[in-house]
């Protein structure tokens, strides 16, 4: 019974692992789209917390659309949302996950939030060192709320 349920377990999170569709930006694009994105212009925003009962609040970026290369290399226009992260890879290859709708450039530094639940968990990453952008929607059950 307990290789049946391993089995099952590791089934259930290859299938999520590969089910969610990865998009890469190009740096210079990235730059591009995320110009206008600054601290001075982001807005407040409340999202459902799928763990308890009260929303979360906080300031998010004014990207409506983001423009993502397939795996094909195929333009596609990417609906922001509150489930969209967004992994950078850097020039010393570690990587850093960070919530699309947090993230602003400011003096080409990448800022955003790493977590929903502890806010002022951010992370700060020089866009010079950034070699890759890959961003995908999470599947978590975060919406924004009216």
């Amino acid at each position: 019974m307990k290789k049946l349920t391993s089995k099952i377990l590791i089934f259930g999170a290859l299938l999520l692992f590969f089910s969610c569709k990865t998009y890469t930006i190009p740096t210079e694009s990235f730059r591009e789209q995320m110009i206008k994105a600054t601290s001075s212009n982001m807005k407040d925003v409340e999202i459902n917390n799928p763990l308890f009962f009260s929303n979360i609040k906080y300031s998010s970026n004014n990207i409506d659309k983001l423009i993502v290369l397939d795996k094909d290399g195929n333009k596609l226009f990417l609906d922001n949302s509150p489930s969209i992260e967004m992994r950078v890879t850097h020039n010393n290859g570690k990587k850093y996950i960070l919530y699309f709708d947090t993230v602003v450039l400011e003096n080409d530094t990448l800022k955003g939030g790493r977590s929903r639940f502890v806010q002022g968990l951010t992370r700060e990453i020089p866009l010079d060192s950034i070699v890759k952008i890959e961003v995908q929607d999470g599947g978590k059950k975060f919406n924004y709320k009216n």
